[in-house]
């Protein structure tokens, strides 16, 4: 990030204060930009969240560093706090300025249909088509090419990348981030066996988006096949994410790439799926479930629980089969020894 032309310069000092960190060594220096810890200049600030980066802090070339409160760290200034990876995340914000996506207003390229809705603060860019009794709220931005079906409902401060297309019925919350590419209210995967083959069944639900959601480029969800699939709350979904028609997600969930969920699963609050889970349908995680990455979940699982595996299991469990596993050369050699000597 170093060297950007849309970051700011600012005190380490008035860093310090602006996120309510502690402050250790010279606060006069001149913060311009962020960078990782091995590239970092003088001018640069970064950071350690992660123990196994802990071996930068006495080579770095960076002006200053977030740290936690006991790692150690004298030759350079240092802001300090519990939770060094959300204080960067802060110190971002202010050193550089949002982008600006997308101009305020309609396009003159864009395809408004008539009775949509669109509130004053809105931008709506190049090659957008916003459908038929769609309503969008207040701050919202369409960057480019991205469809608005018909009677959808999008609230206020969303911010929709190109190429996303959300499709009829689909109601979403305010503060929604949508990156490229996701789908959102596509067909459900429904179909009844008949002698002439597989007849399609028609999905009539629709899908509701919380507030403060985030969902990564080219993620599809489907819309319920009779009622809603549901996201909520606060629920963060990376790239690549399939959700399956009348999935219920909690609030403030992490689901990272590549999961696919099943038909009809729910998830509680604070649910935490790896990356490649697969859960099968019509199945429940409880609260503050997390399943670790390529698991494959066939049952629901209780809340607080940790599973891993596949099949998943509770996650001591799965160790202790691994650490059999690895132990099973050795036994072979040693049953073969037996029945020879027998």
């Amino acid at each position: 990030m170093s060297g950007s032309t849309n970051s700011r310069t600012l005190s380490l000092a008035d860093i310090a204060a602006a996120v309510n960190a502690t402050l250790c060594g010279d606060g006069s220096i001149q913060i311009t930009g962020a960078a990782p810890i091995e590239s970092a200049g003088s001018s640069d600030i970064s950071f350690v969240a992660n123990p196994r980066y802990a071996k930068f802090v006495a080579t770095t070339g960076a002006g200053a560093l977030v740290l936690d409160m006991q790692s150690d760290c004298s030759r350079i200034p240092v802001i300090r706090h519990r939770n060094p990876y959300l204080i960067f995340a802060k110190v971002i914000d202010l050193l550089y300025a949002e982008p600006v996506l997308v101009e305020p207003g309609i396009s003159p390229q864009a395809i408004v249909e008539n009775g949509a809705s669109i509130a004053d603060g809105c931008a709506v860019g190049a090659l957008c088509h916003v459908g038929r009794g769609a309503k969008i709220g207040e701050g919202t931005k369409l960057v480019s090419s991205v469809y608005v079906g018909r009677d959808v409902t999008i609230g206020r401060n969303c911010l929709i990348h190109p190429g996303v297309r959300i499709l009829h019925r689909t109601k979403i919350g305010d503060n929604v981030i949508i990156h490229s590419g996701a789908v959102i209210g596509s067909d459900g995967f429904g179909f009844a066996h008949s002698e002439a083959g597989h007849k399609k069944i028609r999905q009539i639900g629709w899908v509701e988006i919380g507030s403060d959601v985030e969902i990564g480029a080219n993620t599809t969800i489907d819309r319920g096949a009779l009622g809603p699939t549901r996201i909520g709350r606060g629920t963060k979904i990376d790239n690549l994410v399939q959700i399956a028609h009348n999935v219920e997600i909690g609030e403030h969930c992490l689901i990272v790439s590549q999961v696919g969920i099943s038909g009809s699963t729910k998830l509680g609050n604070y649910v935490v799926l790896a990356g490649q889970v697969g859960l099968v349908g019509h199945i429940e995680l409880g609260a503050g479930v997390q399943v670790g990455a390529q698991s494959g979940v066939s049952h629901s699982i209780p809340a607080g629980e940790k599973y891993f595996g596949y099949p998943a299991r509770e996650i001591m469990e799965s160790k202790r089969i691994e650490a059999a596993l690895r132990r099973l050369p050795e036994l072979l050699k040693r049953v073969k020894k037996l029945e020879s000597e027998r």
